[in-house]
């Protein structure tokens, strides 16, 4: 017999985290599906900032497993699986997971986004051989090499500094001409001795035969130069992953969920929260927010059975 939930939620990052700890503690049965890591793209980041109660910032790995204990304290429930599919049976939804099939009275999608990646030659085959995603893993390996990261955003100059703190040197290529992230990471990076910061730059090759030797860069003005490292991390943009709803849920044009004031989908009894809903600020403080507030529109709508179409 297929188990059932009041509530499901699909995703265990932050807000997927903090929907659990929420509506665990409004009494409803919860069940948080985390995918194969818990915690999502949270955990390889070296530093949150701006997460209040954490005036010092906080490391990933360190407030997803505490957030995950708040929720599993409250009574929520966590499953390493993922939604691969969705209908409506009724009143309920019968979501598919690659551990079978549940039972919930409603949902909230909180499965976050994936890193977009550059599309260029070489970047799959020398994946995992100097082609990474995540510095805070890969830094250490790093010392007295040159790394490089492309982007322009906070993602990217995050984890330029992450690397500057092993790397003789950080090469930060972006094709804009300045850096669009927060003004609080600007300020860092460009005091920062080990980063070198290359406007206009766009990267079109990974050079390398069995690791990464360097990167092929076209200019501003179209010339293109070969540039030496051991090393690329792309952050280039997100993906909403958003895939198993496609026909279900009213996505925006990026594939992001659309939602009302108060977190409702399209679709009776769905929430979305976090990164993947349309017009996330994409920050953790967000998101954790989202979550709580998408637990209370279910709670809510739990206890009356009324529901409106998202505007």
């Amino acid at each position: 017999m297929d188990r059932e939930f009041d509530v499901v939620i699909a995703g265990g990052g932050i807000a997927g985290m903090s929907a659990g700890v929420a509506a665990a503690r409004l009494g409803r049965s919860t069940l948080v599906l985390t995918g194969d890591v818990l915690g999502g793209q949270l955990v390889s980041i070296e530093k949150i900032e701006g997460f209040p109660g954490f005036p010092e910032g906080v490391p990933g790995y360190d407030l997803c497993p505490m957030t995950q204990e708040q929720a599993e304290a409250a009574g929520a429930e966590f499953m390493m699986a993922s939604v691969e599919g969705m209908t409506a049976e009724g009143d309920r939804w019968r979501l598919t997971t690659g551990e079978g099939e549940l039972l919930a009275r409603a949902v909230i999608v909180a499965t976050g986004t994936s890193l977009k990646k550059l599309d260029v030659p070489g970047e799959e085959r020398l994946h995992g051989k100097g082609v990474s995603h995540c510095a805070s893993c890969d830094a250490p390996l790093l010392r007295g090499k040159v790394a490089a990261v492309v982007g322009g955003g906070d993602s990217a100059m995050q984890e330029a500094l992450t690397l500057a703190a092993h790397a003789s040197k950080v090469i930060l290529l972006h094709e804009g001409e300045a850096l669009t992230g927060q003004a609080a990471w600007r300020d860092r990076v460009s005091v920062e001795p080990k980063i070198e910061i290359r406007a206009g730059a766009r990267v079109t090759e990974i050079l390398g035969e069995n690791e990464v030797t360097g990167l092929r860069v076209a200019g501003a003005g179209g010339a293109v130069a070969d540039v030496g490292t051991a090393a690329v991390f792309a952050c280039v943009g997100l993906r909403p992953n958003t895939d198993f709803l496609a026909g279900l849920l009213d996505l925006d044009a990026g594939g992001r969920v659309r939602v009302d004031e108060f977190s409702r989908a399209s679709a009776r009894g769905v929430c979305a929260a976090g990164n993947v809903r349309s017009g996330s600020p994409h920050r953790a403080v967000s998101a954790a927010g989202d979550g709580a507030a998408a637990a209370v529109a279910i709670d809510l709508y739990l206890a009356s059975g009324a529901w409106r179409d998202a505007g």
